[in-house]
């Protein structure tokens, strides 16, 4: 058993290894978080890390869970196995959290007003990274921190814009693993019947509205003094975020 492991080494976010756990650093909303990922151990869901409290220093403890995710999650929704099955362990989530209503008064990343009619808490950064793999086959989510109330739909979207993907050719090869540039139309066809949606009508668009929504939230969430969307906004990150989404609108002909 590893004793102590470095996982990320940031000055904003330092994530360790200790044993079986995983200590992370608190957020605001990490109260609401950790209520979440309570509801999901109660009714059996097998696919999140278990909260096990705060420890002396400050920090979450979560358990820690076997595999590979980070960057090793992108050559895994390649090929169709993977995509299918990422697919489907985001409708497994959703199911597992229809009939949750939250108590949690500190809100969540972005949002403090309570889930409205037709929404539930969508994982809020469900991307191949943050998956844990065994082969292509994800068998664990990770990073809840983004939690919040809103339409399934978002995290569909979400999902497409990263596996799709929404990006160029050359960030689709160089960068996402893919041997060429990948028939992307068809990959949005593939999870989106994998997930359960009879059509792909206005999937698109929710794909643009989600990543106007995330790049909303990470501005707030700057504004407030909150990393790493602070030194996103300090370092023109957000800017770039800014590109992407006039790319998916120039190049939604890709994708219908």
């Amino acid at each position: 058993m590893v004793d102590h492991e470095m996982l990320q080494d940031k000055p904003h976010r330092t994530v360790v290894r200790v044993g079986d756990t995983v200590r992370r650093p608190m957020q605001p909303w990490s109260a609401s978080v950790h209520e979440l990922l309570r509801h999901l151990e109660d009714i059996g869901f097998a696919h999140a890390p278990r909260f096990l409290g705060v420890d002396d220093e400050g920090r979450e403890i979560v358990s820690y869970v076997d595999g590979e995710s980070g960057g090793a999650g992108w050559a895994k929704v390649v090929e169709d196995d993977g995509l299918v099955a990422m697919a489907q362990l985001l409708r497994d989530y959703h199911d597992a959290v229809r009939g949750f209503r939250p108590v949690a008064a500190d809100g969540w990343a972005g949002r403090t007003a309570p889930p409205e009619p037709g929404e539930l808490t969508c994982h809020g950064d469900f991307g191949p990274w943050n998956l844990v793999w065994h082969g292509t086959r994800p068998l664990a989510v990770l990073d809840w921190d983004y939690a919040w109330p809103a339409r399934p739909i978002h995290d569909v979207a979400y999902a497409l814009e990263y596996v799709a993907p929404f990006r160029d050719d050359e960030t689709c090869v160089r960068w996402l693993s893919f041997p060429a540039p990948p028939d992307r139309r068809r990959r949005l066809e593939v999870f989106a019947e994998a997930y359960g949606l009879t059509s792909t009508e206005g999937l698109v668009d929710a794909v643009i509205a989600q990543q106007e929504a995330v790049w909303e939230r990470a501005r707030l969430l700057a504004g407030q003094g909150c990393q790493p969307q602070a030194e996103w906004q300090a370092t023109g990150f957000l800017a770039t975020t800014a590109d992407r989404i006039r790319w998916s609108r120039d190049n939604r002909r890709l994708f219908e």
